[in-house]
């Protein structure tokens, strides 16, 4: 199953909320996208029909090891475009709205050129 940004925004949330608290829930899900109850209740069926997330009896998300890849890879490229942009002179909001615009749609072949721009730079 090929994800939308919708569903790497999901599973990069659940990700960041997975280093932050005991457990993650819809609710917490919810809480940290804005989102209503039955929207996020429709993503994470979709989700775990795909096989990027497991929930539990009591309602606790955990992310399988493709959802795992998936929203590491987009946390991966959220974190070194806002670096980037910040970098560059760009406001730390503003670097990181623009990267969670960038982060779904760049190519592998231009983050990884840029990852190793980055390095070589010493940006």
């Amino acid at each position: 199953m090929s994800l939308q940004e919708s569903g790497e925004m999901y599973l990069e949330t659940i990700l960041i909320l997975s280093k932050k608290l005991s457990g993650v829930r819809s609710i917490d899900v919810c809480e940290e996208m804005g989102y209503s109850k039955p929207s996020v209740s429709r993503a994470v069926g979709i989700l775990k029909n795909g096989g990027y997330i497991l929930v539990d009896r009591d309602g606790y998300i955990t992310l399988t090891d493709e959802g795992r890849y998936v929203a590491e890879r987009t946390y991966e490229r959220h974190r070194v475009l806002t670096s980037f942009f910040e970098d560059i002179g760009v406001s730390a909001e503003r670097a990181s709205e623009d990267a969670c615009k960038i982060e779904h749609d760049i190519s592998d072949e231009t983050f990884e050129a840029l990852k190793k721009y980055i390095a070589k730079s010493g940006i």
